[in-house]
Protein backbone atom coordinates (compact mmCIF):
# COMPACT_ATOMS: atom_id res chain seq x y z
CA UNK A 1 0.00 0.00 0.00
CA UNK A 2 1.40 3.40 -0.95
CA UNK A 3 1.30 6.49 1.21
CA UNK A 4 1.57 10.10 0.17
CA UNK A 5 3.34 12.67 2.30
CA UNK A 6 2.80 16.40 2.00
CA UNK A 7 5.59 18.97 2.05
CA UNK A 8 5.35 19.92 5.72
CA UNK A 9 3.67 18.58 8.82
CA UNK A 10 0.60 20.25 10.25
CA UNK A 11 1.39 23.64 11.74
CA UNK A 12 0.71 22.49 15.28
CA UNK A 13 3.90 20.44 15.16
CA UNK A 14 5.99 23.54 14.60
CA UNK A 15 5.14 25.64 17.64
CA UNK A 16 5.91 22.85 20.08
CA UNK A 17 7.21 23.03 23.63
CA UNK A 18 10.45 21.52 22.32
CA UNK A 19 10.93 24.58 20.15
CA UNK A 20 10.22 26.91 23.07
CA UNK A 21 12.62 25.12 25.40
CA UNK A 22 15.34 25.08 22.76
CA UNK A 23 14.90 28.80 22.25
CA UNK A 24 15.10 29.47 25.96
CA UNK A 25 18.39 27.62 26.29
CA UNK A 26 20.16 28.81 23.14
CA UNK A 27 22.01 31.58 24.96
CA UNK A 28 23.63 29.00 27.20
CA UNK A 29 24.87 26.59 24.52
CA UNK A 30 28.64 26.31 24.11
CA UNK A 31 30.00 26.75 20.59
CA UNK A 32 26.52 27.90 19.60
CA UNK A 33 27.84 29.43 16.40
CA UNK A 34 29.08 26.13 14.97
CA UNK A 35 25.58 24.99 14.02
CA UNK A 36 23.57 28.21 14.41
CA UNK A 37 20.91 29.36 11.99
CA UNK A 38 21.30 33.13 11.76
CA UNK A 39 18.63 35.38 10.28
CA UNK A 40 19.68 38.49 8.37
CA UNK A 41 17.52 41.54 9.01
CA UNK A 42 17.83 44.40 6.54
CA UNK A 43 16.41 47.04 8.92
CA UNK A 44 14.99 49.47 6.37
CA UNK A 45 12.93 46.66 4.85
CA UNK A 46 11.87 44.57 7.85
CA UNK A 47 9.29 46.53 9.87
CA UNK A 48 8.38 50.23 10.14
CA UNK A 49 7.18 51.32 13.59
CA UNK A 50 6.47 55.02 12.92
CA UNK A 51 4.79 54.99 9.50
CA UNK A 52 7.46 56.93 7.63
CA UNK A 53 7.89 54.17 5.03
CA UNK A 54 11.32 53.15 6.33
CA UNK A 55 11.99 50.20 8.60
CA UNK A 56 13.59 50.92 11.97
CA UNK A 57 15.00 49.31 15.11
CA UNK A 58 11.75 49.58 17.04
CA UNK A 59 10.04 47.79 14.18
CA UNK A 60 12.62 45.00 14.40
CA UNK A 61 12.17 44.82 18.18
CA UNK A 62 8.41 44.35 17.91
CA UNK A 63 8.90 41.47 15.45
CA UNK A 64 11.50 39.58 17.48
CA UNK A 65 8.88 37.05 18.74
CA UNK A 66 8.28 36.09 15.10
CA UNK A 67 11.97 35.25 14.72
CA UNK A 68 11.96 33.28 17.98
CA UNK A 69 8.96 31.27 16.77
CA UNK A 70 10.58 30.78 13.36
CA UNK A 71 13.32 28.95 15.22
CA UNK A 72 16.52 30.87 14.43
CA UNK A 73 19.38 31.25 16.90
CA UNK A 74 20.56 34.78 16.17
CA UNK A 75 19.75 37.94 14.27
CA UNK A 76 22.26 39.78 12.09
CA UNK A 77 21.37 43.44 11.56
CA UNK A 78 22.62 45.24 8.46
CA UNK A 79 23.99 48.75 9.21
CA UNK A 80 21.88 51.17 11.23
CA UNK A 81 24.68 53.64 12.01
CA UNK A 82 24.50 57.39 11.41
CA UNK A 83 24.97 57.76 7.66
CA UNK A 84 24.11 59.97 4.68
CA UNK A 85 22.78 56.72 3.12
CA UNK A 86 24.72 56.99 -0.12
CA UNK A 87 24.97 53.19 -0.02
CA UNK A 88 22.13 52.16 2.29
CA UNK A 89 24.14 52.76 5.44
CA UNK A 90 27.38 51.13 4.31
CA UNK A 91 28.78 54.68 4.25
CA UNK A 92 29.16 55.31 7.99
CA UNK A 93 29.46 58.83 9.39
CA UNK A 94 29.47 57.82 13.06
CA UNK A 95 30.13 54.25 14.20
CA UNK A 96 28.87 54.94 17.72
CA UNK A 97 25.50 56.46 16.81
CA UNK A 98 22.24 55.19 15.34
CA UNK A 99 20.92 57.03 12.32
CA UNK A 100 17.73 58.93 13.26
CA UNK A 101 15.82 57.14 10.49
CA UNK A 102 16.37 53.91 12.45
CA UNK A 103 15.96 55.31 15.97
CA UNK A 104 18.50 55.92 18.73
CA UNK A 105 21.04 54.15 20.91
CA UNK A 106 18.24 53.59 23.41
CA UNK A 107 16.33 51.69 20.71
CA UNK A 108 19.42 49.60 19.96
CA UNK A 109 19.82 48.83 23.67
CA UNK A 110 16.16 47.82 23.98
CA UNK A 111 16.41 45.57 20.92
CA UNK A 112 19.50 43.80 22.26
CA UNK A 113 17.91 43.30 25.69
CA UNK A 114 14.63 42.01 24.26
CA UNK A 115 16.42 39.65 21.89
CA UNK A 116 18.44 38.19 24.74
CA UNK A 117 15.26 37.80 26.76
CA UNK A 118 13.82 35.72 23.91
CA UNK A 119 16.94 33.55 23.62
CA UNK A 120 18.16 35.30 20.45
CA UNK A 121 21.67 36.61 19.94
CA UNK A 122 22.38 39.85 18.07
CA UNK A 123 25.13 40.36 15.49
CA UNK A 124 25.73 43.83 14.06
CA UNK A 125 27.41 44.92 10.86
CA UNK A 126 30.86 46.51 11.01
CA UNK A 127 32.17 48.49 8.03
CA UNK A 128 35.96 48.83 8.44
CA UNK A 129 37.12 49.06 4.80
CA UNK A 130 35.75 52.56 4.25
CA UNK A 131 33.86 55.38 5.91
CA UNK A 132 31.41 57.96 4.67
CA UNK A 133 32.85 61.07 3.06
CA UNK A 134 30.99 62.84 5.89
CA UNK A 135 33.03 61.05 8.55
CA UNK A 136 34.90 63.57 10.71
CA UNK A 137 38.32 62.26 9.71
CA UNK A 138 37.65 62.61 5.99
CA UNK A 139 36.14 66.07 6.28
CA UNK A 140 39.22 67.14 8.22
CA UNK A 141 41.49 65.59 5.58
CA UNK A 142 39.80 67.63 2.85
CA UNK A 143 40.00 70.84 4.87
CA UNK A 144 43.65 70.46 5.91
CA UNK A 145 44.94 69.81 2.40
CA UNK A 146 47.88 67.85 0.90
CA UNK A 147 50.54 66.63 3.28
CA UNK A 148 48.31 66.81 6.37
CA UNK A 149 48.41 63.92 8.88
CA UNK A 150 44.65 63.49 8.43
CA UNK A 151 45.10 62.50 4.80
CA UNK A 152 47.38 59.66 5.84
CA UNK A 153 44.36 57.91 7.35
CA UNK A 154 42.98 57.44 3.82
CA UNK A 155 44.61 56.77 0.45
CA UNK A 156 45.30 60.22 -1.00
CA UNK A 157 47.68 60.35 -3.95
CA UNK A 158 48.75 62.88 -6.60
CA UNK A 159 47.41 62.11 -10.04
CA UNK A 160 49.35 61.05 -13.10
CA UNK A 161 49.69 63.10 -16.27
CA UNK A 162 51.18 66.53 -16.88
CA UNK A 163 48.84 68.27 -14.44
CA UNK A 164 47.82 65.35 -12.30
CA UNK A 165 44.63 64.94 -14.30
CA UNK A 166 44.75 61.12 -14.44
CA UNK A 167 43.99 58.71 -11.59
CA UNK A 168 46.99 57.39 -9.61
CA UNK A 169 46.45 53.86 -10.89
CA UNK A 170 44.07 51.83 -13.05
CA UNK A 171 41.88 50.34 -10.29
CA UNK A 172 38.17 50.31 -10.99
CA UNK A 173 35.33 50.79 -8.52
CA UNK A 174 33.12 47.80 -7.75
CA UNK A 175 30.22 50.14 -8.53
CA UNK A 176 31.70 51.15 -11.90
CA UNK A 177 34.13 53.77 -13.18
CA UNK A 178 37.53 54.63 -11.69
CA UNK A 179 38.21 53.79 -8.05
CA UNK A 180 39.57 57.31 -7.62
CA UNK A 181 38.01 60.75 -7.28
CA UNK A 182 39.91 64.03 -7.55
CA UNK A 183 39.31 66.63 -4.87
CA UNK A 184 39.20 70.38 -5.03
CA UNK A 185 41.76 71.72 -2.57
CA UNK A 186 40.96 74.43 0.01
CA UNK A 187 42.43 77.07 -2.32
CA UNK A 188 40.03 76.05 -5.11
CA UNK A 189 42.55 74.25 -7.34
CA UNK A 190 42.24 70.66 -8.61
CA UNK A 191 44.26 68.54 -6.24
CA UNK A 192 44.93 65.01 -5.05
CA UNK A 193 42.90 61.90 -5.68
CA UNK A 194 41.46 59.56 -3.04
CA UNK A 195 40.74 55.84 -3.31
CA UNK A 196 37.21 54.41 -3.05
CA UNK A 197 36.67 50.81 -4.07
CA UNK A 198 32.94 51.44 -3.92
CA UNK A 199 31.04 54.74 -4.30
CA UNK A 200 32.91 58.10 -4.21
CA UNK A 201 31.05 58.77 -0.96
CA UNK A 202 32.90 55.79 0.57
CA UNK A 203 36.63 56.62 0.85
CA UNK A 204 38.83 53.66 1.80
CA UNK A 205 40.72 53.77 5.09
CA UNK A 206 44.48 53.35 5.09
CA UNK A 207 44.93 50.46 7.51
CA UNK A 208 48.69 51.01 7.63
CA UNK A 209 48.02 54.09 9.76
CA UNK A 210 47.95 53.14 13.47
CA UNK A 211 45.07 55.53 14.24
CA UNK A 212 42.74 53.46 12.06
CA UNK A 213 43.39 50.29 14.02
CA UNK A 214 43.07 52.16 17.32
CA UNK A 215 39.70 53.60 16.29
CA UNK A 216 38.20 50.28 15.30
CA UNK A 217 39.40 48.49 18.41
CA UNK A 218 37.57 51.21 20.33
CA UNK A 219 34.45 50.75 18.19
CA UNK A 220 34.49 47.01 18.85
CA UNK A 221 34.58 47.60 22.59
CA UNK A 222 31.76 50.17 22.40
CA UNK A 223 29.32 47.67 20.88
CA UNK A 224 30.56 44.70 22.91
CA UNK A 225 29.91 46.75 26.03
CA UNK A 226 26.39 47.41 24.65
CA UNK A 227 25.89 43.64 24.70
CA UNK A 228 26.08 42.59 21.05
CA UNK A 229 27.05 38.98 20.46
CA UNK A 230 29.25 39.55 17.46
CA UNK A 231 30.06 41.37 14.25
CA UNK A 232 29.56 40.64 10.59
CA UNK A 233 32.57 42.29 8.91
CA UNK A 234 31.71 44.03 5.65
CA UNK A 235 34.33 43.65 2.88
CA UNK A 236 36.48 41.65 5.29
CA UNK A 237 38.83 40.88 2.43
CA UNK A 238 39.43 44.50 1.44
CA UNK A 239 41.10 46.51 4.17
CA UNK A 240 44.75 45.92 3.21
CA UNK A 241 46.07 47.03 -0.18
CA UNK A 242 49.22 45.83 -1.94
CA UNK A 243 52.30 47.91 -1.27
CA UNK A 244 52.63 50.79 -3.71
CA UNK A 245 49.05 50.37 -5.02
CA UNK A 246 50.28 48.78 -8.28
CA UNK A 247 48.34 48.91 -11.55
CA UNK A 248 46.27 45.83 -12.27
CA UNK A 249 46.93 46.11 -15.99
CA UNK A 250 43.48 45.23 -17.26
CA UNK A 251 40.01 46.64 -17.71
CA UNK A 252 36.65 45.09 -16.84
CA UNK A 253 38.21 44.14 -13.52
CA UNK A 254 34.90 43.01 -12.07
CA UNK A 255 35.12 39.95 -14.29
CA UNK A 256 38.37 39.01 -12.53
CA UNK A 257 36.90 39.15 -9.04
CA UNK A 258 36.66 35.75 -7.45
CA UNK A 259 39.22 34.27 -9.84
CA UNK A 260 42.50 35.61 -8.45
CA UNK A 261 43.97 37.56 -5.53
CA UNK A 262 43.68 41.24 -6.40
CA UNK A 263 46.02 44.03 -5.21
CA UNK A 264 43.09 45.52 -3.32
CA UNK A 265 41.32 42.34 -2.12
CA UNK A 266 42.29 39.28 -0.06
CA UNK A 267 45.77 40.53 0.82
CA UNK A 268 47.50 38.48 3.51
CA UNK A 269 47.87 41.52 5.77
CA UNK A 270 44.20 41.45 6.74
CA UNK A 271 44.86 38.45 8.93
CA UNK A 272 47.11 40.44 11.27
CA UNK A 273 44.16 42.78 11.90
CA UNK A 274 41.84 39.92 12.76
CA UNK A 275 44.30 38.35 15.17
CA UNK A 276 44.35 41.63 17.10
CA UNK A 277 40.56 41.81 17.06
CA UNK A 278 40.19 38.23 18.26
CA UNK A 279 42.18 39.07 21.39
CA UNK A 280 39.61 41.77 22.20
CA UNK A 281 36.63 39.52 21.54
CA UNK A 282 38.02 36.77 23.72
CA UNK A 283 38.14 39.16 26.68
CA UNK A 284 34.34 39.16 26.74
CA UNK A 285 32.17 36.37 28.12
CA UNK A 286 29.33 34.72 26.25
CA UNK A 287 31.10 33.42 23.14
CA UNK A 288 30.93 36.53 20.97
CA UNK A 289 31.78 35.89 17.30
CA UNK A 290 33.13 37.43 14.10
CA UNK A 291 31.63 36.62 10.68
CA UNK A 292 33.56 37.51 7.53
CA UNK A 293 32.07 38.74 4.30
CA UNK A 294 35.12 37.62 2.37
CA UNK A 295 34.87 37.17 -1.39
CA UNK A 296 37.90 35.01 -2.19
CA UNK A 297 39.00 33.03 -5.26
CA UNK A 298 38.70 29.66 -3.49
CA UNK A 299 37.19 28.10 -0.38
CA UNK A 300 40.75 27.27 0.65
CA UNK A 301 41.55 30.98 0.85
CA UNK A 302 38.28 31.58 2.66
CA UNK A 303 39.48 29.10 5.28
CA UNK A 304 42.39 31.43 6.07
CA UNK A 305 39.91 33.85 7.67
CA UNK A 306 38.62 31.27 10.16
CA UNK A 307 41.84 29.90 11.57
CA UNK A 308 41.63 29.33 15.35
CA UNK A 309 43.09 32.74 16.29
CA UNK A 310 41.11 34.78 13.74
CA UNK A 311 37.40 34.86 12.86
CA UNK A 312 34.69 32.30 13.63
CA UNK A 313 32.71 32.11 10.38
CA UNK A 314 33.07 33.18 6.76
CA UNK A 315 30.21 33.22 4.27
CA UNK A 316 30.50 30.48 1.65
CA UNK A 317 29.98 32.51 -1.52
CA UNK A 318 31.19 29.65 -3.70
CA UNK A 319 28.15 27.71 -2.48
CA UNK A 320 25.82 30.68 -3.01
CA UNK A 321 26.91 30.92 -6.64
CA UNK A 322 26.55 27.20 -7.40
CA UNK A 323 23.85 26.14 -9.85
CA UNK A 324 21.03 23.78 -8.89
CA UNK A 325 23.01 20.80 -10.15
CA UNK A 326 23.88 17.70 -8.13
CA UNK A 327 27.43 17.30 -9.42
CA UNK A 328 28.33 20.97 -8.90
CA UNK A 329 26.76 21.03 -5.46
CA UNK A 330 28.58 17.90 -4.33
CA UNK A 331 31.89 19.33 -5.54
CA UNK A 332 31.53 22.59 -3.63
CA UNK A 333 30.21 20.82 -0.51
CA UNK A 334 33.20 18.47 -0.47
CA UNK A 335 35.71 21.24 -1.13
CA UNK A 336 34.17 23.39 1.59
CA UNK A 337 34.21 20.68 4.23
CA UNK A 338 37.74 19.66 3.24
CA UNK A 339 38.94 23.27 3.48
CA UNK A 340 37.34 24.00 6.85
CA UNK A 341 38.33 20.78 8.57
CA UNK A 342 42.09 21.56 8.94
CA UNK A 343 41.38 24.93 10.61
CA UNK A 344 38.66 23.53 12.86
CA UNK A 345 36.02 25.95 11.62
CA UNK A 346 32.41 25.21 10.68
CA UNK A 347 31.22 25.57 7.13
CA UNK A 348 28.88 28.56 6.78
CA UNK A 349 26.19 28.08 4.14
CA UNK A 350 24.14 30.85 2.54
CA UNK A 351 21.75 31.09 -0.43
CA UNK A 352 20.58 34.73 -0.40
CA UNK A 353 21.48 38.11 1.06
CA UNK A 354 20.95 41.83 0.49
CA UNK A 355 23.48 41.99 -2.37
CA UNK A 356 22.33 39.18 -4.66
CA UNK A 357 19.16 38.12 -6.42
CA UNK A 358 16.99 35.99 -4.14
CA UNK A 359 17.54 32.31 -4.78
CA UNK A 360 13.86 31.77 -5.61
CA UNK A 361 14.51 33.93 -8.69
CA UNK A 362 18.05 32.73 -9.44
CA UNK A 363 16.80 29.15 -9.59
CA UNK A 364 13.85 30.24 -11.75
CA UNK A 365 16.27 31.09 -14.55
CA UNK A 366 18.74 29.10 -16.64
CA UNK A 367 22.15 28.47 -15.13
CA UNK A 368 25.01 30.81 -15.99
CA UNK A 369 23.29 34.18 -15.48
CA UNK A 370 25.23 34.99 -12.31
CA UNK A 371 23.95 36.19 -8.95
CA UNK A 372 22.31 39.41 -10.14
CA UNK A 373 19.45 38.63 -12.51
CA UNK A 374 16.80 40.92 -13.97
CA UNK A 375 14.48 38.19 -15.27
CA UNK A 376 11.56 36.75 -13.33
CA UNK A 377 11.97 33.35 -14.98
CA UNK A 378 9.66 30.44 -14.17
CA UNK A 379 8.53 31.43 -10.68
CA UNK A 380 6.86 28.12 -9.85
CA UNK A 381 10.05 26.27 -10.79
CA UNK A 382 12.14 28.79 -8.86
CA UNK A 383 10.09 28.32 -5.70
CA UNK A 384 10.24 24.50 -5.90
CA UNK A 385 14.00 24.62 -6.29
CA UNK A 386 14.41 27.27 -3.58
CA UNK A 387 12.47 25.15 -1.07
CA UNK A 388 14.52 22.08 -1.98
CA UNK A 389 17.79 24.04 -1.85
CA UNK A 390 16.92 25.34 1.61
CA UNK A 391 16.33 21.85 3.01
CA UNK A 392 19.60 20.72 1.45
CA UNK A 393 21.47 23.68 3.00
CA UNK A 394 19.95 23.11 6.44
CA UNK A 395 20.94 19.43 6.30
CA UNK A 396 24.64 20.19 5.83
CA UNK A 397 27.10 20.29 8.73
CA UNK A 398 27.85 23.77 10.03
CA UNK A 399 26.01 27.07 10.31
CA UNK A 400 23.42 28.51 7.93
CA UNK A 401 22.12 31.99 7.16
CA UNK A 402 18.56 32.92 6.21
CA UNK A 403 17.87 36.25 4.50
CA UNK A 404 14.67 37.97 5.56
CA UNK A 405 11.72 37.02 3.37
CA UNK A 406 13.19 33.86 1.94
CA UNK A 407 11.11 31.94 4.49
CA UNK A 408 8.10 33.41 2.66
CA UNK A 409 9.39 32.27 -0.73
CA UNK A 410 9.72 35.88 -1.90
CA UNK A 411 11.06 36.35 -5.42
CA UNK A 412 13.19 39.27 -6.46
CA UNK A 413 11.20 42.27 -7.69
CA UNK A 414 12.64 42.55 -11.18
CA UNK A 415 10.33 45.24 -12.58
CA UNK A 416 10.92 48.18 -10.23
CA UNK A 417 10.51 51.47 -12.13
CA UNK A 418 13.77 53.30 -12.76
CA UNK A 419 12.61 56.32 -10.82
CA UNK A 420 12.36 54.41 -7.51
CA UNK A 421 15.74 52.68 -7.66
CA UNK A 422 18.29 53.57 -5.00
CA UNK A 423 21.18 51.15 -5.50
CA UNK A 424 24.22 53.42 -6.09
CA UNK A 425 25.61 50.93 -8.61
CA UNK A 426 22.56 51.64 -10.78
CA UNK A 427 23.71 55.21 -11.28
CA UNK A 428 27.31 54.36 -12.21
CA UNK A 429 27.83 52.63 -15.54
CA UNK A 430 30.10 49.64 -16.14
CA UNK A 431 29.94 48.41 -12.54
CA UNK A 432 27.62 46.00 -10.82
CA UNK A 433 24.27 45.52 -12.52
CA UNK A 434 22.76 47.94 -10.01
CA UNK A 435 19.65 45.88 -9.40
CA UNK A 436 20.15 45.01 -5.73
CA UNK A 437 16.98 46.94 -4.91
CA UNK A 438 14.99 43.92 -6.10
CA UNK A 439 16.00 41.82 -3.08
CA UNK A 440 15.55 44.75 -0.66
CA UNK A 441 11.83 45.42 -1.15
CA UNK A 442 10.10 45.48 2.28
CA UNK A 443 8.61 42.14 3.29
CA UNK A 444 4.83 41.58 3.66
CA UNK A 445 3.38 40.76 7.07
CA UNK A 446 -0.37 40.94 6.42
CA UNK A 447 -2.75 40.51 3.51
CA UNK A 448 -3.94 44.12 3.66
CA UNK A 449 -2.71 47.60 4.51
CA UNK A 450 -0.72 50.24 2.69
CA UNK A 451 2.38 48.04 2.77
CA UNK A 452 1.03 44.62 3.78
CA UNK A 453 1.72 45.30 7.44
CA UNK A 454 5.26 46.63 6.96
CA UNK A 455 4.10 50.01 8.28
CA UNK A 456 1.23 52.48 8.24
CA UNK A 457 2.78 54.83 5.69
CA UNK A 458 3.67 52.76 2.65
CA UNK A 459 7.17 51.45 1.93
CA UNK A 460 10.36 53.03 0.60
CA UNK A 461 10.33 50.59 -2.34
CA UNK A 462 7.00 49.51 -3.89
CA UNK A 463 5.81 45.97 -3.18
CA UNK A 464 4.17 43.82 -5.87
CA UNK A 465 0.39 43.43 -5.70
CA UNK A 466 0.71 39.65 -5.52
CA UNK A 467 2.59 39.70 -2.26
CA UNK A 468 -0.59 39.66 -0.14
CA UNK A 469 -0.74 35.87 -0.43
CA UNK A 470 2.97 35.57 0.33
CA UNK A 471 2.60 37.45 3.61
CA UNK A 472 3.27 36.01 7.05
CA UNK A 473 -0.45 36.22 7.80
CA UNK A 474 -1.42 34.31 4.66
CA UNK A 475 1.13 31.53 5.20
CA UNK A 476 0.88 31.03 8.95
CA UNK A 477 -0.93 27.78 9.72
CA UNK A 478 -1.23 26.93 6.02
CA UNK A 479 -0.02 23.34 5.51
CA UNK A 480 2.65 23.15 2.85
CA UNK A 481 3.36 26.89 2.81
CA UNK A 482 6.97 27.95 2.55
CA UNK A 483 6.82 29.64 5.95
CA UNK A 484 5.57 26.48 7.63
CA UNK A 485 8.24 24.48 5.80
CA UNK A 486 10.95 26.72 7.28
CA UNK A 487 9.41 26.52 10.74
CA UNK A 488 9.24 22.74 10.55
CA UNK A 489 12.78 22.48 9.15
CA UNK A 490 14.28 24.62 11.89
CA UNK A 491 12.38 22.76 14.61
CA UNK A 492 13.50 19.41 13.16
CA UNK A 493 17.07 20.61 12.86
CA UNK A 494 17.09 21.35 16.59
CA UNK A 495 15.45 18.06 17.51
CA UNK A 496 17.82 15.89 15.46
CA UNK A 497 21.25 15.53 17.11
CA UNK A 498 22.91 14.55 13.82
CA UNK A 499 21.98 17.84 12.13
CA UNK A 500 23.98 21.03 12.44
CA UNK A 501 27.45 20.67 13.94
CA UNK A 502 30.00 18.36 12.39
CA UNK A 503 32.44 18.43 9.51
CA UNK A 504 31.56 15.54 7.18
CA UNK A 505 28.83 13.74 5.27
CA UNK A 506 28.67 10.12 4.14
CA UNK A 507 27.62 10.11 0.49
CA UNK A 508 25.21 7.37 -0.58
CA UNK A 509 24.62 5.87 -3.99
CA UNK A 510 21.90 7.74 -5.83
CA UNK A 511 20.51 8.16 -9.35
CA UNK A 512 22.15 10.68 -11.64
CA UNK A 513 21.19 14.22 -10.67
CA UNK A 514 20.40 13.21 -7.09
CA UNK A 515 22.39 13.90 -3.92
CA UNK A 516 22.02 11.48 -1.03
CA UNK A 517 24.01 11.53 2.19
CA UNK A 518 23.89 10.17 5.70
CA UNK A 519 24.84 11.88 8.95
CA UNK A 520 24.44 9.40 11.78
CA UNK A 521 20.76 8.43 11.86
CA UNK A 522 19.81 11.25 9.49
CA UNK A 523 19.53 10.89 5.69
CA UNK A 524 18.99 13.65 3.14
CA UNK A 525 18.04 13.11 -0.50
CA UNK A 526 17.92 16.04 -2.94
CA UNK A 527 16.60 15.49 -6.46
CA UNK A 528 17.96 18.32 -8.61
CA UNK A 529 16.44 16.98 -11.82
CA UNK A 530 13.09 17.93 -13.25
CA UNK A 531 11.83 14.33 -13.20
CA UNK A 532 10.67 12.01 -10.44
CA UNK A 533 13.17 9.42 -9.22
CA UNK A 534 12.83 6.32 -7.07
CA UNK A 535 15.11 5.96 -4.06
CA UNK A 536 15.08 3.81 -0.92
CA UNK A 537 12.80 5.06 1.81
CA UNK A 538 15.58 5.44 4.36
CA UNK A 539 13.44 5.35 7.47
CA UNK A 540 10.84 7.53 9.15
CA UNK A 541 10.01 10.56 7.06
CA UNK A 542 10.88 13.81 8.81
CA UNK A 543 10.20 16.44 6.18
CA UNK A 544 9.96 17.00 2.44
CA UNK A 545 9.96 20.15 0.33
CA UNK A 546 7.39 18.56 -2.00
CA UNK A 547 4.89 15.72 -1.96
CA UNK A 548 6.44 12.25 -2.05
CA UNK A 549 4.98 8.73 -2.22
CA UNK A 550 6.33 5.75 -0.27
CA UNK A 551 5.58 2.08 -0.93
CA UNK A 552 7.35 -1.23 -0.26
CA UNK A 553 10.47 0.39 1.15
CA UNK A 554 10.88 2.78 -1.76
CA UNK A 555 10.11 6.47 -2.21
CA UNK A 556 9.09 8.33 -5.34
CA UNK A 557 10.72 11.74 -5.06
CA UNK A 558 9.44 14.41 -7.48
CA UNK A 559 11.81 16.65 -9.42
CA UNK A 560 13.38 19.56 -7.55
CA UNK A 561 12.54 18.09 -4.16
CA UNK A 562 14.56 17.40 -1.00
CA UNK A 563 13.57 14.80 1.60
CA UNK A 564 14.73 14.20 5.17
CA UNK A 565 14.52 10.79 6.89
CA UNK A 566 15.70 9.35 10.18
CA UNK A 567 16.66 5.73 10.76
CA UNK A 568 16.35 6.07 14.55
Amino acid sequence: MSQQHSAAPAPTSVTSSATSSATATVAGRRDWWRDAVIYQVYPRSFADSNGDGMGDLEGVRTRLPYLRDLGVDAVWLSPFYASPQADAGYDVADYRAVDPMFGSLLDADALIRDAHGLGLRVIVDLVPNHSSDQYEWFRRALAEGPGSPSRDRYHFRPGKGKNGELPPNDWESIFGGPAWTRVTEPDGTPGEWYLHLFAPEQPDFNWEHPAVGDEFRSILRFWLDMGVDGFRIDVAHGMVKAQGLPDLGSHEQLKLLGNDVMPFFDQDGVHDIYRQWRLILDEYSGERIFVAEAWTPTVERTANYVRPDELHQAFNFQYLGTHWDAEELRTVIDRTLDAMRPVGAPATWVLSNHDVTRHATRFANPAGLGTQIRLAGDRALGLRRARAATLLMLALPGSAYVYQGEELGLPDVVDLPDEVRQDPAYFRGAGQDGFRDGCRVPIPWTRTGSSYGFGAGGSWLPQPAGWAELSVEAQTGEPGSTLELYRAALATRRDQPDLGAGDAVEWLRAPEGVLAFRRGDFVCVANTTGESVTTPAYGRLLLSSGEITEADGEAKVPGDTTVWWTTA
